[in-house]
C-alpha cells in the first residue's frame, strides 16, 4: 500500500503542472483565436474603404478637367494660391 501511495504521489507531481501548462495553452488558444477573427474583420472592412478611396481618386485623377499639377503647385505656395484668385477676380470684373 505505501507503494502505491508513493507512485500516486510522483505522478501527481508530474501531472499537475502539466495539466496547469495544458490549461493555460488552452486558454491562450481562445483568446487569440477568438482575437484572429476579430482581426481578420477589421482587416476587411479597412480594405473595402481602402478600396472605395482609390476609387475616389482614379475618378479624380482621371477626370478631364481637373488640373491636378496646378493645384498641387497652388498647395506648395500659399502666395500661388492668392494670385489665382487675383487673376480670377480680375477677369471676371473685365467680362
Amino acid at each position: 500500500m505505501g507503494e502505491f501511495i508513493g507512485l500516486i504521489a510522483v505522478a501527481g507531481a508530474f501531472c499537475i503542472p502539466l495539466l496547469a501548462i495544458w490549461t493555460r495553452h488552452q486558454k491562450d488558444l481562445r483568446v487569440h483565436g477568438g482575437s484572429a477573427e476579430g482581426d481578420a474583420a477589421q482587416l476587411a472592412e479597412q480594405v473595402e474603404l481602402l478600396q472605395e478611396r482609390v476609387q475616389v481618386l482614379e475618378r479624380i485623377v482621371t477626370d478631364k478637367g481637373y488640373d491636378v499639377a496646378s493645384q498641387i503647385e497652388a498647395l506648395r505656395d500659399t502666395r500661388r494660391i492668392d494670385e489665382l484668385l487675383e487673376d480670377s477676380s480680375k477677369r471676371e470684373a473685365n467680362q
